[in-house]
């Protein structure tokens, strides 16, 4: 009997996956198929196209959660029907999100955190955005009451994350994104003179920069602005993008003053889905009042069942991140985000004791006092080798680790930044360093003269 006339005949729950006809040919990459596949078996090959990607746990180049409780996952299963933006439909998930915005209000210390307003957006680019354009709003309307043209807005920043770009692009604004001098790694209080002006919607200071994990003098750039009001008669406010630095600095670097303690200070931004602890796909956005988010901003939607007010870009959500966010607050409380932060610094720290040993690196940040990060660049000199193969190197071992020139105006200096978070414990980053060595070893002893590498991740 021809096989095929045996498949023919076969029950699909007991037929072999890789004996399907599905398997003998390539998925479908420009139409969609005519016919159906079998659950089971067009899991398991998708599955197996997925083995191609790089393992997330070796990926030290993001900041982004790489690993979760399994209650997670199955309050994420639980919830993978539920749409946030329905608030009518599912007033639990409503509140859950309204939980969270006020606890966090709490952990950043806003005057009063139970009356102070905010929302789950898709990541810390959204809430970026939306923080962006409530500046702009603010500065508008204080500009038209004073009869004053509002054609030129332009927004302050250190080196940023590339969704303040696309704001600036998006919204109409100028970017002024101040250059690096001398060994600055972010915005410092003597920029802010030379950059802002009375079309200056706010300033943006980063709790985490990304492309080496300090923290801007949040403290100092206000006290400059206030020196500037006195001076100058410029009320400028501050954003403060604390996408990592927001769920870090409130539980192990207790002593810093960066948050709404500072009046100058009205909105900040985090990402929950970075050292927020919660799965891919939620970032918040949190005002100082109700008064530093414009009326006009909030749009009110009466076709789900019920009038809800929405100020998020996006629509359509799931809300299983809201409530693994949720989760993780009740989970862990303040003692367990110190005790995972706390261990994520250490380990940082000590990798980066243990990076600078290395003959050929000097640190840049070796993880004291901003993110459990660390980032290096070569000494000055042939060592037969860039960073760029050096990440090429040791991704053969699978990790991946970014390496990429600083922003203007240290173009020159390219450094390489490995990420600790939650997940990576000191014998992963023993094994790292391993490998590092070992990567190192081989180039010294195969020097590449012409090297080709190139950057393999994108920092923004």
């Amino acid at each position: 009997m021809p096989i095929h006339a045996v498949k023919d005949h076969l029950h699909p729950s007991i037929e072999d996956i890789y004996s399907t006809s599905s398997s003998e040919r390539s998925l479908p990459k420009y139409r969609m198929p005519d016919g159906l596949t079998e659950a089971h078996a067009a899991y398991a090959l998708v599955r197996d196209e997925l083995l191609l990607d790089g393992n997330a746990r070796q990926n030290l180049a993001t900041f982004c959660t790489t690993w979760v409780e399994d209650e997670v996952k199955q309050l994420m299963t639980d919830a993978v029907d539920k749409n946030m933006i329905d608030k009518d439909e599912y007033p639990m998930t409503a509140e859950i999100e309204s939980r969270c915005v006020h606890i966090l209000a709490d952990l950043w210390h806003a005057e009063k955190s139970w009356d102070t307003i905010g929302c789950s957006t898709t990541g810390s680019s959204e809430a970026a955005m939306l923080g962006g354009l409530a500046l702009k709003w603010k500065w508008r309307a204080r500009r038209e009451a004073e009869g004053k043209d509002t054609a030129k807005p332009n927004i302050v920043t250190g080196p940023v994350q590339i969704c303040w770009k696309k704001f600036a692009r998006y919204f109409d604004v100028e970017i002024r994104e101040v250059p690096l001098e001398g060994d600055a790694l972010g915005l410092q209080p003597a920029d802010l003179r030379e950059h802002c002006d009375e079309n200056t919607i706010g300033v943006v200071a980063a709790l985490g920069v990304t492309f080496t994990g300090i923290y801007e003098p949040v403290e100092a750039l206000a006290r400059e602005l206030d020196a500037m009001e006195r001076d100058l008669g410029l009320d400028i406010p501050i954003h403060v993008d604390a996408a990592s630095g927001g769920f870090i600095a409130p539980f192990i670097q207790r002593d810093l003053v960066w948050d709404f303690q500072i009046d100058r200070v009205r909105s900040i931004n985090a990402s929950g889905h970075k050292y927020g602890l919660a799965p891919l796909g939620v970032g918040w956005v949190v005002w100082a009042s109700k008064d530093d988010l414009p009326d006009d901003l909030i749009f009110y939607v009466d076709y789900l069942g019920g009038n809800m007010p929405t100020f998020a870009l996006n629509f359509s959500r799931p809300g299983g991140e809201i409530i693994a966010q949720y989760y993780n607050f009740l989970r862990l409380g303040r003692e367990g985000y110190t005790a995972i932060q706390q261990a994520c610094s250490d380990t940082a720290q000590w990798l980066g004791a243990e990076l600078a040993k290395i003959g050929q690196f000097e640190m840049v940040y070796d993880g004291h006092g901003g993110l459990p990060a660390v980032a290096y660049k070569l000494k000055e000199g042939d060592h037969g080798f860039t960073l760029y193969d050096l990440s090429e190197r040791v991704r053969m071992r699978g990790w991946q680790i970014a390496s990429y020139p600083l922003p203007a105006d240290r173009e020159e200096t390219v450094v390489q930044r490995i990420l600790i978070r939650h997940g990576v414990s000191r014998d992963l980053a023993a094994l790292l360093l391993k490998d590092i060595n070992r990567a190192i070893e081989h180039l010294s002893k195969n020097p590449v003269p012409h090297s080709t590498a190139k950057p393999g991740f994108h920092h923004g």
